[in-house]
Protein backbone atom coordinates (compact mmCIF):
# COMPACT_ATOMS: atom_id res chain seq x y z
CA UNK A 1 0.00 0.00 0.00
CA UNK A 2 1.49 3.52 -0.79
CA UNK A 3 -0.97 6.59 0.95
CA UNK A 4 -0.49 9.95 -0.95
CA UNK A 5 -0.45 13.23 0.84
CA UNK A 6 -0.85 17.11 -1.14
CA UNK A 7 -0.12 20.42 -0.46
CA UNK A 8 0.40 23.44 -1.59
CA UNK A 9 -2.38 24.43 -3.64
CA UNK A 10 -4.09 27.81 -3.84
CA UNK A 11 -5.41 30.91 -5.11
CA UNK A 12 -3.04 33.20 -7.19
CA UNK A 13 -3.60 35.56 -9.88
CA UNK A 14 -2.42 35.10 -13.44
CA UNK A 15 1.07 35.00 -13.99
CA UNK A 16 2.15 33.56 -10.23
CA UNK A 17 3.14 30.50 -9.44
CA UNK A 18 2.79 27.81 -6.85
CA UNK A 19 4.46 24.61 -5.46
CA UNK A 20 2.59 21.49 -5.01
CA UNK A 21 3.98 18.87 -2.65
CA UNK A 22 2.90 15.01 -2.55
CA UNK A 23 4.62 12.92 0.17
CA UNK A 24 4.22 9.20 -0.67
CA UNK A 25 4.24 6.83 2.44
CA UNK A 26 4.15 2.91 2.76
CA UNK A 27 5.79 0.77 0.18
CA UNK A 28 7.51 3.56 -1.55
CA UNK A 29 9.88 1.14 -2.76
CA UNK A 30 7.25 -0.36 -5.25
CA UNK A 31 6.85 3.03 -7.08
CA UNK A 32 8.17 3.42 -10.83
CA UNK A 33 6.75 6.43 -11.58
CA UNK A 34 5.02 9.41 -9.92
CA UNK A 35 3.05 12.30 -11.63
CA UNK A 36 0.61 15.56 -11.43
CA UNK A 37 -3.14 14.72 -12.80
CA UNK A 38 -5.73 17.58 -12.98
CA UNK A 39 -9.08 18.23 -13.22
CA UNK A 40 -11.43 21.23 -14.15
CA UNK A 41 -14.99 20.88 -12.87
CA UNK A 42 -17.20 19.54 -16.11
CA UNK A 43 -13.76 18.13 -17.63
CA UNK A 44 -11.83 14.84 -17.88
CA UNK A 45 -8.92 14.25 -15.32
CA UNK A 46 -5.65 14.96 -17.68
CA UNK A 47 -2.06 14.22 -17.54
CA UNK A 48 -0.09 17.57 -16.32
CA UNK A 49 3.68 15.96 -16.10
CA UNK A 50 5.01 12.75 -14.86
CA UNK A 51 8.52 11.71 -13.35
CA UNK A 52 10.14 8.23 -13.48
CA UNK A 53 12.52 6.98 -10.65
CA UNK A 54 15.24 7.55 -13.03
CA UNK A 55 14.45 11.41 -13.68
CA UNK A 56 12.98 11.18 -16.80
CA UNK A 57 10.43 13.43 -17.22
CA UNK A 58 6.98 14.24 -19.42
CA UNK A 59 4.89 17.19 -19.41
CA UNK A 60 1.32 18.46 -21.59
CA UNK A 61 2.67 20.41 -24.38
CA UNK A 62 0.49 23.27 -22.64
CA UNK A 63 2.25 23.41 -19.42
CA UNK A 64 6.04 22.89 -20.87
CA UNK A 65 8.33 25.71 -20.09
CA UNK A 66 6.23 27.17 -17.19
CA UNK A 67 5.93 23.65 -15.10
CA UNK A 68 8.65 21.67 -13.73
CA UNK A 69 8.56 18.43 -11.98
CA UNK A 70 10.98 17.21 -9.76
CA UNK A 71 11.13 13.81 -7.52
CA UNK A 72 13.38 13.66 -3.95
CA UNK A 73 13.82 10.29 -3.85
CA UNK A 74 15.28 10.06 -0.57
CA UNK A 75 12.40 11.58 0.90
CA UNK A 76 9.64 10.03 -1.39
CA UNK A 77 8.10 13.15 -2.74
CA UNK A 78 7.52 14.60 -5.88
CA UNK A 79 7.11 18.71 -6.72
CA UNK A 80 4.95 20.82 -9.27
CA UNK A 81 6.57 23.96 -9.63
CA UNK A 82 4.20 26.08 -11.29
CA UNK A 83 5.01 29.29 -12.78
CA UNK A 84 3.27 31.92 -15.14
CA UNK A 85 0.29 30.67 -14.23
CA UNK A 86 -3.24 30.90 -16.16
CA UNK A 87 -6.96 31.00 -15.87
CA UNK A 88 -7.02 28.17 -17.56
CA UNK A 89 -5.17 26.16 -15.39
CA UNK A 90 -7.57 26.54 -12.45
CA UNK A 91 -8.55 22.68 -11.61
CA UNK A 92 -7.89 20.11 -8.29
CA UNK A 93 -4.89 18.70 -9.06
CA UNK A 94 -4.14 15.09 -7.62
CA UNK A 95 -1.26 13.45 -7.08
CA UNK A 96 -0.55 9.67 -8.74
CA UNK A 97 1.69 6.96 -7.46
CA UNK A 98 2.58 4.06 -10.21
CA UNK A 99 3.78 0.74 -9.19
CA UNK A 100 3.63 -2.74 -10.64
CA UNK A 101 0.94 -3.85 -9.83
CA UNK A 102 -1.56 -1.06 -9.57
CA UNK A 103 -1.79 2.83 -9.10
CA UNK A 104 -2.47 5.06 -6.65
CA UNK A 105 -4.03 8.60 -5.69
CA UNK A 106 -3.97 11.31 -3.34
CA UNK A 107 -6.76 13.09 -2.68
CA UNK A 108 -6.27 16.33 -4.76
CA UNK A 109 -5.95 19.93 -3.91
CA UNK A 110 -7.20 22.88 -5.19
CA UNK A 111 -5.51 25.39 -7.53
CA UNK A 112 -7.47 28.93 -8.86
CA UNK A 113 -6.07 31.18 -10.63
CA UNK A 114 -7.69 34.45 -10.86
CA UNK A 115 -7.23 36.91 -14.03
Amino acid sequence: QVQLVESGGGLVQAGGSLRLSCAASGSTGTINFMGWYRQAPGKQRELVATIRRGGSTNYQDSVKGRFTIARDNAENTVYLEMNSLRPEDTAVYFCRADTFLRDYWGQGTQVTVSS
